[in-house]
């Protein structure tokens, strides 16, 4: 009974993910009815016109909320597919993608392009306008990691405590570096870097979803089918050899993978901690056991629920101002993360 119903765990991860997203849909400061809903997805449809009266659901659902939702899905899966790939990598459950610079990666171009775009890039970042910081992001983001992978590599081979080491050191140099942009900053600037390194959604537009679909979607189901060798990982580098397993081949997807993944999901939201570290975590204690054949997929649509279901707090709780997602995700996952270290020390 117990292996039919894990079976049926990523049915189940999928069906919350729907259900919050609907949720999230729903509810917040302008609340929709489900009458508004069914009208508003009927005239999307091309089923019937949309009545007056919910014309204002209209551009609530379609305008603000959608491209927010769908964007927070498919970010929320990113970081926890990432993380889970990043703890079957590791072999360490306290493993999170920020080990592989990632986050302070993407955190320096961010803050460089927000201080130095006006003087360095003139007409051009105008020209760029609301795409200059996303892709200065995943630029750095991606560039970190690559880095951090070249230091690891040692006669073609990728040690992971070597790339761990690597990913605190380039870690400790982009938050100096960052540090110093700051410094040089004036006022208005620092309130753009403090607003971007907490994280938002309100800037989700529906063109970001495409690219998102490109570089957050696809990545995910890449690591999807790294399941089996992540497994055979789990065992130790020499077994999974013996088992037929392309050991460097799957480290260096794998890191290429989760880098894409949360380089552009950090380009679009800004950095959002603890996803990728609580979620993996949690799934695998609900599943009983580290088979990323099932921890991956669930991971991955709980994730995506759980980043939905902040944004939702966070439009919430303070409105009509909202809080930054990052301060919810961390007030939620800091005691997590407190417990899980006490439960690991222990």
């Amino acid at each position: 009974m117990a292996s039919r119903l894990k079976r049926w765990l990523p049915v189940l991860a999928l069906l919350v993910l729907a259900w919050v997203m609907l949720m999230a849909l729903l509810l917040g400061p302008a609340r929709v009815s489900p009458a508004g809903f069914w009208a508003v997805l009927a005239d999307a449809l091309g089923l019937a016109p949309l009545p007056a009266e919910f014309r204002r659901d209209a551009v609530v659902l379609g305008v603000i909320r959608g491209p927010r939702v769908v964007l927070g899905a498919l970010v929320g899966a990113g970081l926890a597919a990432a993380g889970t790939a990043m703890q079957g990598l590791f072999r360490n459950p306290l493993a999170d993608p920020g080990l592989i610079g990632v986050s302070a990666g993407a955190a320096l171009a961010a803050v460089g392009a927000i201080v130095l775009a006006g003087p360095l890039v003139g007409a051009a970042a105008g020209m760029m306008g609301l795409w200059l910081l996303p892709v200065a992001a995943f630029i750095g983001g991606l560039g970190a990691t690559l880095a951090i992978a070249r230091l690891a590599r040692r006669g073609g081979a990728t040690a992971v405590g070597t790339l761990l080491l690597a990913g605190v050191a380039v870690n400790a140099l982009c938050a100096a570096l960052t540090g110093l942009l700051i410094f040089m900053a004036d006022d208005r600037q620092v309130r753009d870097i403090t607003f971007w390194t907490f994280g938002s959604l309100a800037g989700a537009r529906w063109a970001q979803v495409p690219v998102a679909l490109v570089l957050v979607g696809l990545p995910v189901l890449g690591l999807l089918a790294l399941a089996r060798p992540l497994n055979a990982l789990v065992l130790g580098e020499a077994e999974a050899f013996h088992l037929g397993i392309r050991v460097e081949r799957v480290k260096r997807v794998a890191v290429a993978l989760a880098a894409i993944a949360v380089s552009a999901g950090v380009a679009f939201t800004g950095l959002i901690g603890f996803i990728g570290l609580v979620v993996p975590h949690l799934v695998r204690l609900a599943v009983g056991g580290s088979d990323h054949r099932l921890v991956l997929p669930v991971a991955a649509s709980l994730g995506g629920a759980l980043l939905v279901a902040a944004d939702l707090a966070a439009r919430s709780l303070a409105a009509p101002a909202e809080v930054p997602i990052g301060i919810v995700t961390a007030l939620l996952g800091a005691p997590f993360f407190l417990w899980m270290l006490r439960r690991h020390i222990a």
